[in-house]
């Protein structure tokens, strides 16, 4: 594992234990078994649906976004506040509004 999922271990422990899977050259985050979050170049990005999109939007913080056949695709994962990782009830709630859009999508 990487030292920075390592520290994000750590800032989401008030939230829950997370385990962390190695996907595309970065990590999925998971939360009893779903993904909520993932990692991209040391960089935190948490899943957003309609419901809690405009947390993200408000804060000013863009979508994941990653080439592919000359295009950028855009996924449902926002940016992380930088205060989600300062601030232990912060991150509770990010991660809280985050599992809750995945727990949502499971249900589609």
């Amino acid at each position: 594992m990487s030292e920075y999922v390592d520290y994000l271990r750590e800032v989401l422990e008030p939230f829950g234990a997370i385990q962390a899977r190695r996907m595309f050259g970065g990590y999925g985050i998971y939360h009893d078994g779903l993904m909520f979050a993932l990692v991209s170049d040391d960089t935190l990005y948490l899943k957003a649906d309609e419901d809690c999109r405009g947390h993200f939007d408000d804060a000013g913080l863009p979508a994941f976004e990653y080439p592919k056949n000359g295009r950028l695709v855009r996924m449902s994962y926002y940016l992380a506040p930088e205060e989600m990782l300062e601030d232990p009830e912060q991150a509770v709630l990010w991660a809280r509004r985050s599992y809750e859009a995945a727990l949502r999508a499971r249900k589609r």
